[in-house]
């Protein structure tokens, strides 16, 4: 069976019915790559939809059947401080390829990088974009959300977060029936 990894290339697009290219991916495809005219390549959306399609050397031209994928649940999230140097890059592109659906900026207590409201915009931008590049290098139907900073109280207020350090003071159910136990009373605590 052919599937989206036998594809010349994997793209997103506004609209998988009538792709159309950024200048950035455009540019990806005839000058990084190196797609020839007429090889085969592989739309998204972003949402789940995709698409056949056929590089004509200047555009794509839908050629064939695609369909649509759902997102799989339950949706998982990671939350990553924020890191020093490319570091960050690295672990939002792996995330990514991994199927991460959500990845959360995080502003620790600790942490030495602080971003300011305007560095913040711009570097989540930046992490956008290796998002979507990382999304079609590993073929994903799904572009992972990448949100706006938010400190470590914040996202432990969220409705459905699992913490991974099991000598934290807030436990959610999901954690104490991983761990083994029905849950109680006592096994699920909630900040205070």
């Amino acid at each position: 069976m052919i599937g989206l990894a036998d594809s010349a290339a994997h793209v997103l697009v506004g609209n998988v019915s009538d792709p159309v290219l950024s200048e950035a991916d455009h540019h990806h495809l005839a000058r990084v790559l190196r797609v020839r005219a007429g090889e085969r390549v592989t739309v998204t959306d972003g949402h789940g939809a995709w698409q056949w399609c056929e590089w004509t050397g200047t555009g794509l031209r839908v050629v064939g059947d695609g369909g649509v994928r759902v997102l799989p649940e339950p949706a998982i999230g990671v939350a990553v401080s924020l890191i020093k140097g490319d570091r960050l890059d690295w672990v939002v592109q792996k995330l990514t390829e991994v199927g991460v659906d959500r990845i959360q900026p995080l502003v620790a207590e600790h942490s030495v990088v602080r971003w300011t409201a305007d560095k913040a915009r711009a570097q989540v931008e930046r992490l956008r974009r290796i998002a979507h590049e990382a999304s079609m290098q590993s073929r994903r139907v799904h572009l992972p959300v990448v949100d706006e900073p938010v400190s470590a109280a914040q996202f432990l207020a969220l409705p459905g977060v699992v913490r991974a350090d099991l000598g934290a003071a807030s436990w959610s159910t999901a954690l104490a029936i991983t761990l083994g136990g029905a849950p109680s009373a006592t096994a699920v605590r909630h900040r205070a």
